[in-house]
């Protein structure tokens, strides 16, 4: 019986260290990430709604999403990104129910789905437990200055767009602290698929 994890934390609180972890244990692990971009790939309906509710500015000559034209709207104002998440929602949640198909039909021990905003879209009726990748507030700020290039005023009106991480831990089943090194990490990941499959 495979037991289906949410994975979730908040921007820059290191949930792809935590992903890459599962994937290099040999567990299946869908990203809602990539199902985003899948589904605003040119010549799919979502782009065609993007286009239409956002302007031609929001896609670049090569006819693909401009991605940063895009979150300088939604970022400042929190209608467009409702009426964002209402073109998207709907078509990720379906690619993602498509992927965990296909993925259960190998029946792995554990069965990952990789999804940032998994409380946000109500997607913990769709899996057995949630891990939240956690850090403080501090730490995620400075990681996301560095890895976006922002500055700090940015990185903290980035974080705020989501639910704060502090609600995300009492929410979940299970917390990776994700302040100190990799291999710290690394250790309460496997300590807890070995917790998972040893039942």
């Amino acid at each position: 019986m495979t037991v289906i994890l949410g994975l979730t934390g908040s921007i820059a609180t290191g949930k792809s260290t935590v992903s890459k972890i599962f994937k290099e244990q040999g567990f299946p692990v869908v990203d809602a990430d990539l199902g985003a971009r899948e589904v605003v790939k040119p010549g799919t309906e979502g782009l065609c709604e993007i286009k239409k509710q956002f302007g031609d500015n929001v896609i670049l000559a090569d006819g693909t999403l401009n991605r940063e034209a895009l979150g300088k709207i939604v970022f400042k104002d929190e209608k467009q990104r409702e009426k964002l998440n209402a073109i998207l929602s709907k078509r990720i949640y379906k690619w993602l129910m498509d992927q965990k198909k296909e993925c259960l039909k190998r029946d792995p021990a554990i069965l990952v789905l990789d999804i940032p905003l998994l409380f946000e879209a109500g997607y913990e009726k769709e899996v057995n437990q949630v891990m939240v990748v956690a850090t403080s507030k501090e730490i995620q700020i400075d990681r996301l200055m560095k890895r976006d290039m922002i500055g700090k005023e940015e990185a903290i009106q980035k974080i705020n767009s989501q639910l704060p991480i502090s609600e995300k831990v009492v929410l979940g089943d299970s917390v990776i602290d994700n302040s100190g090194s990799t291999e710290h990490t690394k250790q309460q990941v496997l300590k807890w698929i070995d917790k998972i499959t040893a039942k």
